[in-house]
């Protein structure tokens, strides 16, 4: 269901906690950022109207699923009423100040009659008195309760302008709360945004406009220059490029042909493609990435969850001041000044505020996080552990060397392992055929293949036998290997290359040196964490030692090689013993276990993969490890600023409750003074929706 008239974080625990009390009601989740309400509930004991009427009590407007408005009555009202009230209330505060200040109208302010400021309190703050007798009503104080309890005392007092100016500033107030939390909406609304909502969809070789919501797997659309791809889909005809960013935060378009994968959300340009839908609506990358996003505010940092627990026993703090106050002083004005310059909703924003700013600014961007929890432990992380396959490299085998021997040239001995791998379904085979195919060496027909695990492959060409694969396959086929090839293959062994043999008719007539293929922008990100702070960087692998310690040296890291899944999550809890916060970074499937183990998990290249999105903590969009130091530094930042946030939400009180209690903050000061905290708590939290990534 969707909630209106939400603007801080402890309007979303009231409708959390009204709903939770219904019976059959298993689970209930409010997401400010996108005004959501999730329910688990058991049909036969409620349902969706007593869900709704529950929210509707605490003080808050409800829709269903198609956004009709059950019920805005008392939001409607106060936005009806709002004009008249402002109205009054400048008259009003125009009269005091000429009366004081200028000692002109004097007349006419003694005779405003208390009933007009009656009326005019009644009328400006009935939304938020509302929200106050509905929360009381399900015994819940909330910050609005000191405000309304402060205008009644000035009322009793007989202050009625002052009431009416404290009236005033509270609804000042109550807007910047919203205002702040509409403005880290934004970044969210802005990846809804990126979702188009029309598409052209082929039938019977027609070409018809559809709603997005009409798409199912397996149609056919056409996306003209310009226009938005809408859904996630292989491309079936057409070539051009596309603009991933929105998705993968990749600076440049990506060209697209025949067989390539698209995602929803991307800009097609220089050229049209005709697509068949594989996910639709909902199940796209960028549904998905939507939907975790939104959820990522419900992942509160620790830091929130402090938070939180300080607003609930603030209030009875600020309440035993106030009484203490006119106890131990005798001024009852000063003790309503405690009550109104008391301001409960800025502690309650500083967190979510940055979350919500930070998560939706960073998907943007291409990293998504899921949650404050996982933002605060990125500013924390000190030790980085990475997988190798998929990770540090790309997990696809190259012919890294060539080397002829026994009077064969080098073209030669590729073309002749091009042609026994031609059969061969091994990923090695695959990189043989990648060579000799960009050397334009069309390989020549065999027969007789046999594939041996482990080993390698033969054939016949003709009368030609030919042999591929390890220093066993020779043994094993009783081939002599001459000194220097296997003074040549050893010392690929120690680069980290893989070495294969070629044999044509009983003699080694070659070598190629295979490895995989290693991110290019990987060195310069370790750099990068290296500037950050990070010392401990290790490379966990179940390759080989000679392998792995090569792999080490290159990139500067520790390592420990020949490793099974389990022996990764070990060296992970042992780090996590040690006292350190470990960063996990694989592949978000193969290293799942190690990426759950680890206080973060971070996945590369999940775009269009459900499995990784799921998996992962922190999810980098496109394959590129330099998302990984700006994850961090999304991550020290955010925590930052919401340190700043509490620590100006608490010295703000702090100093304003002990002024007030002195009577050196009179009550229309103090009332006008709470908003102060929300804005700056709203400009803070704001610079998270300036990006700062740095260029590459």
């Amino acid at each position: 269901m969707s909630v209106t008239g939400m603007d801080c974080a402890e309007c979303a625990l009231h409708v959390e906690e009204a709903v939770r009390g219904l019976a059959g009601v298993r689970e209930a989740r409010v997401y400010l950022a996108t005004e959501r309400l999730d329910v688990v509930y058991d049909p036969e004991l409620t349902g969706t109207d007593r869900i709704a009427r529950a929210a509707e009590r605490a003080g808050y407007g409800v829709s269903d699923g198609a956004g009709e408005t059950r019920d805005r009555s008392g939001t409607e009202l106060g936005e009806r009423l709002t004009g008249l009230f402002i109205a009054v209330v400048v008259l009003v505060v125009l009269v005091e100040t000429l009366g004081e200040r200028l000692g002109l109208l004097d007349a006419a302010l003694t005779r405003i009659p208390p009933w007009l400021a009656v009326v005019t309190i009644l009328v400006g703050g009935y939304p938020i008195f509302r929200r106050v007798v509905l929360a009381l009503a399900h015994r819940q104080v909330t910050a609005h309760a000191l405000m309304t309890l402060g205008i009644v005392g000035g009322l009793l007092i007989g202050e009625y302008t002052a009431a009416v100016v404290i009236a005033f500033f509270m609804r000042v107030s109550d807007g910047l709360e919203g205002l702040t939390t509409e403005r880290s909406r934004q970044a969210i609304r802005t990846l809804m945004q990126l979702a188009p909502e029309r598409a052209h969809r082929l039938r019977e070789g027609e070409e018809e406009d559809v709603p997005v919501e009409a798409l199912r797997p397996g149609d056919r659309v056409v996306v003209r220059p310009g226009e938005q791809v809408p859904a996630d889909g292989e491309v079936q005809r057409g070539s051009a490029a596309v603009d991933q960013s929105p998705i993968t935060g990749e600076s440049m378009p990506v060209s697209k042909e025949p067989g390539s994968e698209v995602f929803a959300g991307t800009i097609v340009h220089g050229g049209a493609l005709t697509i068949r839908v594989r996910r639709a609506g909902a199940d796209t990358t960028l549904g998905r990435v939507i939907q975790l996003v939104e959820e990522a505010e419900a992942n509160k940092a620790p830091v929130q969850r402090a938070a939180d627990r300080f607003t609930a026993w603030y209030i009875p703090v600020v309440l035993g001041t106030a009484i203490l106050t006119y106890l131990v002083g005798g001024d009852l004005t000063a003790a309503i000044a405690v009550l109104l310059v008391s301001c409960a909703c800025a502690i309650a924003l500083a967190t979510p505020t940055a979350v919500i700013a930070a998560v939706g600014q960073a998907a943007r961007r291409g990293l998504l996080i899921k949650g404050g929890r996982y933002l605060e432990l990125l500013a924390r992380v000190d030790a980085v552990v990475m997988d190798k396959t998929g990770t540090l490299t790309f997990g696809r085998p190259v012919v890294t060397d060539v080397l002829a021997l026994d009077g064969y040239s080098e073209e030669e001995v590729v073309r002749w392992a091009g042609s026994v791998e031609q059969l061969s379904e091994h990923p090695v085979a695959a990189a043989v055929r990648r060579t000799a195919r960009d050397r334009g060496l069309e390989p020549d027909q065999v027969d007789g293949f046999e594939a041996m695990a482990g080993l390698g492959a033969r054939a016949h060409s003709g009368n030609t036998r030919l042999l591929i694969g390890s220093r066993r396959l020779l043994e094993t086929e009783t081939v002599a290997v001459p000194a220097h090839a296997e003074a040549q293959a050893a010392t690929w062994q120690a680069e980290g290359k893989t070495a294969f043999f070629l044999a044509i008719d009983e003699r080694v007539s070659g070598l190629l040196a295979v490895a995989d293929e290693p991110r290019p922008e990987v060195p310069e990100s370790l750099s990068a964490l290296r500037e950050l702070g990070i010392r401990r960087l290790l490379l966990l692998t179940g390759d080989s030692e000679a392998t792995a310690r090569a792999e080490a040296a290159r990139l500067g890291v520790d390592y420990r090689a020949e490793l099974l899944p389990e022996d990764k999550i070990a060296v992970v809890s042992e780090l996590q013993r040690q006292g350190h916060t470990v960063l996990m970074v694989g592949d978000g499937v193969n290293d799942a276990p190690a990426l759950a183990q680890a206080d973060v998990g971070v996945a590369m290249g999940v775009a269009g993969t459900d499995a990784a999105l799921e998996a992962a903590d922190v999810a980098l969009m496109h394959d590129d490890w330099r998302g990984l130091p700006e994850a961090i530094r999304v991550g020290r930042r955010t925590f930052g600023v919401i340190q700043q946030n509490l620590g100006v939400g608490v010295l703000y009180n702090l100093v304003g409750m002990t002024l007030a209690a002195l009577g050196i903050l009179p009550p229309i000061a103090a009332a006008a003074g709470q908003s102060i905290p929300d804005l700056l708590i709203m400009a803070s939290s704001a610079r998270l929706l300036r990006s700062r990534r740095r260029a590459a």
